[in-house]
């Protein structure tokens, strides 16, 4: 998948988190469905032992009262493309 592709749907996917934040009342019930779904996705949007930890945030995120601003799927994505060294190399 495109990296920017995978940018949009985190983008999307942190806005449907918001939406439980915004609404009261509602928002405790929308999060009891989102936070297993956010973590699904999250397992599927980013592969391996880094997808799995970002899942659990995602899911403990979600779950938690007024943590809902954290915009999670994100700032995996910047963790991935821009701040994750691709391979450490060292010159001698």
């Amino acid at each position: 998948m495109n990296k920017y592709k995978k940018l949009a749907l985190s983008i999307l996917f942190d806005a449907v988190g918001y939406v439980s934040f915004i609404i009261p009342g509602i928002g405790e019930f929308i999060d009891i469905i989102w936070a297993p779904a956010s973590a699904y996705l999250m397992t599927k949007l980013y592969k391996g032992r880094t997808g799995k930890i970002a899942a659990a945030v995602a899911f403990i995120e979600e779950a938690m009262p007024g943590l809902d601003v954290i915009p999670t799927f994100t700032l995996m994505w910047l963790y991935t493309y821009a701040l994750k060294s691709k391979d450490t190399v060292i010159e001698v």
